[in-house]
């Protein structure tokens, strides 16, 4: 079983969390678009003025969606 890889997306302002929600859907678009195998996709209201938007891929298709999407920061995902 290969290691799993979130792509995080990161949000700052008043809009954050709305910005997040909305990104999440262009993720979903992407996923279904590309027929990738996604693990997770979601996003996460941390306070009023930072929110995240995430998707879960095997590590062996990391470099080609950070690559096309250019996430803000990846961890290993357990």
């Amino acid at each position: 079983m290969s290691r799993q890889i979130k792509l995080i997306w990161e949000f700052r302002g008043p809009a954050s969390g709305k910005t997040a929600e909305h990104h999440e859907n262009h993720l979903k678009e992407y996923i279904e678009i590309e027929k990738i195998e996604c693990k997770a996709v979601g996003y996460n209201i941390l306070n009023e003025m930072y929110a995240t938007t995430f998707m879960v891929v095997d590590e062996k298709d990391m470099l080609l969606i950070r690559d096309a999407l250019k996430p803000h920061r990846g961890e290993v995902f357990e």
